[in-house]
């Protein structure tokens, strides 16, 4: 059976704060294979990781990186402190009303620079709920991965048609949306399926026996006992 890349949620944060460089850090102490995170583009065009489109008040889009708190990291920074991890990188949907009118194409672009020139191109995968986003990151041609994470009550398998037809390489599901069909047709169109957020015992053991590709979980320790791997072996991107 296949073994699943285990990828920590936000980093390791139930004991560091949420997609910072501790909790990268920390995710990597208890042998996790990546780190998922969150980016999003702030007023000087920088890309920092951060889920919520605010901080303390504050909308990222319209506030510089200098001005941000200090535990805010830039995505270089954080493909840095991943280094010989997998990172998924979440690109958020700007809604603000100073986003760029193109900022799918623009934060893509943006991105991808960061990724190709941290050298990380390989074990990086960028994915955006937002299909036009992940469209465009694919656009550029780069050989960097790309993953439409797919709504919860969408239908899975429709999602891989349209992610096989936009030159995508993988679909990512909630994990109550995936069945040995889901799977089946994904693999079947080549494309890998990397379930969120899973954490129970059981939902993990159901989707590592389903064959999924990855699973971003908030107790990657957890994951890797039941996988049955060591803390000092890895996984890597389908």
């Amino acid at each position: 059976m296949p073994v699943p890349v285990i990828l920590a949620h936000r980093g390791l944060h139930r004991t560091e704060r949420e997609n910072t460089l501790g909790a990268f850090r920390a995710a990597r102490s208890v042998g996790a294979d990546g780190v998922e995170l969150d980016v999003r583009r702030c007023a000087d065009g920088q890309i920092v990781v951060h889920h919520d489109a605010t901080i303390d008040g504050k909308a990222l889009a319209v506030t510089p990186m200098g001005e941000l708190p200090g535990y805010v990291a830039s995505l270089a920074d954080a493909l840095d402190a991943c280094a010989g991890l997998v990172v998924n990188v979440e690109i958020k949907k700007g809604k603000h009303s100073s986003a760029p009118a193109d900022h799918a194409r623009d934060i893509a672009r943006r991105v991808v620079d960061v990724v190709i020139g941290a050298g990380r191109a390989a074990d990086v995968i960028i994915s955006c709920f937002d299909l036009a986003t992940c469209r465009a990151v694919r656009s550029l041609d780069t050989g960097v991965r790309v993953g439409w994470l797919v709504h919860r009550g969408r239908d899975v398998v429709a999602s891989v048609g349209v992610a096989r037809d936009a030159g995508l390489h993988a679909v990512h599901p909630h994990y109550r949306a995936v069945n040995a069909k889901t799977v089946a047709a994904a693999h079947d169109a080549d494309l890998a399926v990397n379930v969120w957020t899973v954490n129970r015992p059981r939902q993990l053991v159901a989707m590592i026996e389903l064959g999924v590709d990855g699973l971003i979980t908030d107790d990657p320790a957890s994951a890797l006992a039941l996988v049955g791997r060591p803390p000092e072996g890895h996984s890597t991107l389908a």
